[in-house]
C-alpha cells in the first residue's frame, strides 16, 4: 500500500475554519389585530396565528465539539421570549403594539441578539404559506 505524502493542501484545508449556519425553530400561538390596516381589513380584527419561528445561527464550527451552538443552549436562549409570545395578546407585549410578522421578526431580533451574539437571521411563518425574515439590516 502506498504511503500519502502530506501536501500544503492538506496542511490549508486542515486550518481552514468551516463556517456554518444553524438554525432551531420553534412554535407558539398568539392572538393579535394590526391597529393599522385600513377599516374593514380582516386583519384589524382580533385573530391568532400558530407562528413558527426559525433563529438562524452562523459561525465557525467549533473543532472540538463540532458545533456553532448547542441547540439546547439557543432553546434555554429563547425560552423567556417564548413565555412572553405563547398563548398570549401581542398587542400587549411592549414594542409589539402593532405586531405584524415583519415587526415581530424585528423584536425577536432586537430582544435575541445580545444573548446570541451569532444570530444572522430569524424568520417568521403566520400561516403556512406567509412570512418574514429579517437579517438585523
Amino acid at each position: 500500500m502506498a504511503k500519502r505524502v502530506k501536501s500544503r493542501l492538506d496542511s490549508a484545508s486542515s486550518l481552514r475554519v468551516h463556517t456554518v449556519e444553524i438554525f432551531k425553530e420553534f412554535t407558539f400561538e398568539s392572538a393579535h389585530r394590526l391597529p393599522h390596516v385600513p377599516q374593514g381589513h380582516k386583519c384589524g380584527r382580533l385573530h391568532g396565528h400558530s407562528f413558527r419561528v426559525a433563529l438562524y445561527i452562523s459561525g465557525p464550527v467549533d473543532s472540538h465539539t463540532g458545533w456553532i451552538r448547542d441547540f439546547g443552549e439557543i432553546k434555554s436562549i429563547f425560552k423567556p421570549l417564548y413565555e412572553r409570545l405563547d398563548h398570549n395578546y401581542l398587542n400587549d407585549i411592549p414594542g409589539l403594539e402593532n405586531p405584524t410578522s415583519e415587526n415581530l421578526a424585528k423584536w425577536i431580533w432586537n430582544e435575541l441578539k445580545p444573548l446570541l451574539p451569532e444570530l444572522s437571521r430569524i424568520r417568521i411563518h403566520e400561516t403556512c404559506t406567509s412570512g418574514c425574515e429579517y437579517r438585523g439590516e
